[in-house]
């Protein structure tokens, strides 16, 4: 993966970043899945974000993606859960059973130590959070 280069910087920041729904319910399928991509997708372009990869599966998220060296990782995830939480309630009735879509918590690692077995283990760790 190249640098990317500005008037004053050479940098290559990528994160992995997972988050699961609340209680990591099983509630990301189908058009919910689709609403939820497309959302995190709009919201990544409009903040000038490059998307590598986003996994969508029925109880997590796993973004990985190229941001400005003044991005951190917490400032994707609130983005991109605040990007997708109450239009999804909304349109979703069925997510307003969760007293909210995503827990607090989410894993960040900067690409290159990432394996999946880490990010199975944090994704195992969030059952019943």
């Amino acid at each position: 993966m190249e640098f990317q280069r500005d008037e004053q910087r050479l940098y290559r920041i990528v994160y992995h970043l997972v988050w699961t729904p609340k209680r990591r319910k099983a509630v990301l399928t189908g058009d919910i899945a689709q609403d939820c991509r497309r959302l995190i997708e709009e919201k990544c372009i409009e903040e000038g974000w490059d998307i590598i990869e986003l996994t969508i599966k029925p109880d997590y998220v796993h973004l990985n993606i190229r941001v400005w060296p003044s991005t951190s990782a917490a400032d994707v995830v609130r983005v991109c859960k605040r990007a997708t939480s109450q239009v999804l309630r909304k349109k979703y009735p069925q997510l307003l059973r969760l007293p909210s879509l995503w827990t607090r918590n989410y894993f960040a690692a900067t690409s290159g130590d990432v394996s999946p077995q880490m990010i199975k283990g944090y994704i195992d760790t969030q059952k019943g959070k």
